[in-house]
């Protein structure tokens, strides 16, 4: 760690109430379970991909989930400028996305305070903080990962954090460390801080996701939570495959949730216990579904070549699926998508 956290103070332990929030009632209707939760993915859970993982995912219902849904990283910054209103479009839901958690990111505390109370106003369940992004660009505002190698900022944006947000929870997300293991310094830091809930990306910041995830370090964690912060919840992320793998992880490791990420690519069904398999014909609807919704909700301040990402997920695993993506990824608008899906699927008796 840089000698900014060895600073006086710098791990000061937070003295006041942990704000549970909806998180309590996560957690007792899990009961011996592990829960899981949809990750935050710049320019992938927007709202029109959150509505349809919602949906598909049967949120809400008996063996449905997540049990949680996070939005896109926004900039605590930009909520605070005269543009905001084009960001608040990147914290739009719905009701049947509840509960959703906003997560900001910016290395200004008074900017992480007022950015907390527009949360609060706008209805969000809670609050998340990004301590983990790799992105250069978020790094050189003193934010994301960059936060790692300064625990004192680190500590007045999270109380800033808890001004703005009143009464609803502020948890965090962020790696086991820097450029190196900083479990027993970092994360016991955050574990002073007494947060209702700990995600953890299981890898530093300088191994990205060059590397499998650390679950091994996992039990680690889960001491010093014991230890430090009894009631704080932790959640693991990194490599959760599928709903299986994810249980497999956490009763392994004893983490309380999995956050999925990479897995829910063109799989919006992840979360439904009671769905097996999705046949080529309703995965193409769906695909053409979610994109329509894209251009609808979002199309007028997002490029369209956002959306295309999510084609080669949903588009594999048959015949002619390599040539039906080459199509797709030329097209420039939901139009072109459903002429060409429509005209496959009616060309295709599967």
């Amino acid at each position: 760690m840089s000698k900014k956290s060895l600073r006086k103070g710098a791990y000061r332990c937070y003295t006041g109430r942990m704000i549970k929030g909806f998180w309590e009632e996560v957690k007792k209707r899990a009961g011996t379970e592990p829960f899981f939760v949809m990750a935050p993915l710049a320019d992938v859970t927007d709202t029109a991909f959150r509505e349809i993982i919602a949906k598909y995912s049967r949120m809400g219902k008996k063996g449905g989930g997540p049990a949680v849904l996070w939005t896109e990283f926004v900039s605590a910054d930009g909520l605070c400028s005269p543009g905001r209103k084009v960001l608040e479009r990147d914290l739009a839901y719905t009701e049947g996305q509840r509960p959703i958690v906003a997560q900001l990111f910016t290395g200004h505390p008074e900017k992480m305070r007022e950015a907390c109370a527009l949360a609060r106003k706008l209805g969000f369940d809670g609050v998340d903080i990004n301590m983990g992004c790799p992105d250069k660009s978020i790094e050189k505002q003193c934010a994301g990962a960059g936060m790692i190698k300064d625990p004192e900022l680190a500590r007045k944006v999270i109380e800033s954090a808890r001004e703005g947000a009143g009464n609803i929870p502020v948890s965090v997300k962020t790696r086991i460390g820097y450029n190196k293991n900083e479990i027993k310094t970092w994360i016991a830091f955050l574990l002073e801080l007494k947060l209702p809930v700990l995600t953890v990306h299981l890898r530093t910041r300088k191994e990205m996701s060059d590397v499998p995830a650390h679950w091994e370090l996992m039990a680690e964690i889960i001491a010093l939570r014991d230890k430090i912060s009894p009631d704080t919840l932790i959640i693991g992320n990194g490599d959760a495959l599928s709903l299986e793998d994810g249980k497999q992880k956490a009763e392994a490791s004893g983490a309380d949730g999995v956050m999925f990420g990479r897995a829910i690519f063109g799989n919006p069904w992840l979360f439904d216990t009671q769905k097996k398999e999705v046949a080529m014909r309703e995965r193409l609807e769906v695909m053409l579904e979610h994109t329509l919704l894209y251009e609808k909700l979002l199309g007028d301040i997002k490029n369209f070549a956002i959306m295309k990402k999510h084609y080669k997920a949903y588009v594999h695993g048959w015949d002619g699926a390599k040539e039906l993506r080459a199509k797709l990824m030329d097209t420039n608008s939901g139009e072109e998508v459903k002429e060409i899906v429509e005209e496959y699927l009616s060309a295709t008796k599967n």
